[in-house]
């Protein structure tokens, strides 16, 4: 059975054990093959939000569904099996380990109508990484390994990615590197959540755009709408 909207979070609230809301009713939809960014300054809420959804997080209250199916809850090894996968802040890779050894680790079977990624795939994604196969990850700069993280996320054939903070400490032609390898992944049809303070990025990868502010939705609409609109960035993003 088709649905609408591939995910619906509906009143998301998060409390931290003394009270405090982290999150405070958000409210968000969207539809298969959708890029949506999540903007917002630090600890306004974004990485809570997708650790939620992912399941890292627990103690959610509201409702959030993908495809349909009721996921507020559940564990994240059953949320990845149904094909939505979490890449966390910061470089996640396995340091001993070589780049292919890290891309097998994350291997999964195919999923049915989709074209499987494969090492040979990887590769065109991320020319740079090719002659670095036999290397050990930990011997990789900070941008080789995110993207040896994206890399090894891919391998589990996702049909959903959240990522948090991807860009995040890295070089700014490291950045545009991983802004058009996002782009490729856009273009093949992948639905995208990216949590970012980085406008720039965010505008390059991103359709729609969500503004989170202590914990609430401030602004959601159009990216191009977002970047015209000066007043707006001044009050929630400080450009």
């Amino acid at each position: 059975m088709a649905h609408q909207y591939i995910f619906t979070m509906k009143d998301l609230k998060k409390l931290t054990p003394m009270g405090k809301e982290i999150l405070k009713g958000i409210w968000l939809s969207f539809y298969p093959g959708a890029k949506i960014g999540v903007l917002g300054a630090n600890g306004a809420g974004k990485s809570t939000l997708l650790r939620s959804i992912s399941g890292l997080t627990k103690s959610v209250q509201g409702s959030i569904t993908y495809d349909g199916r009721e996921i507020t809850g559940s564990s994240p090894d059953s949320i990845v099996k149904l094909g939505v996968v979490h890449v966390p802040e910061g470089r996640r890779i396995f340091s001993q380990l070589t780049v292919l050894e890290n891309l097998e680790v994350g291997r999964l079977p195919p999923r049915r109508g989709l074209a499987s990624w494969s090492r040979e795939r990887i590769f065109e994604l991320f020319p740079v990484l090719a002659p670095l196969a036999g290397r050990r990850a930990g011997h990789l700069s900070g941008g080789e390994q995110q993207m040896l993280t994206i890399a090894r996320t891919l391998m589990g054939n996702p049909l959903c990615v959240l990522f948090d903070e991807p860009s995040e400490g890295l070089a700014p032609v490291v950045v545009d590197q991983l802004a058009e390898a996002l782009r490729a992944l856009k273009a093949q049809g992948l639905s995208i959540l990216l949590s970012e303070q980085n406008l720039h990025f965010a505008i390059a990868v991103a359709d729609r755009a969500h503004i989170i502010e202590k914990g609430a939705i401030r602004y959601s609409g159009a990216v191009a709408e977002l970047v015209a609109d000066e007043h707006l960035r001044s009050a929630y993003l400080a450009m």
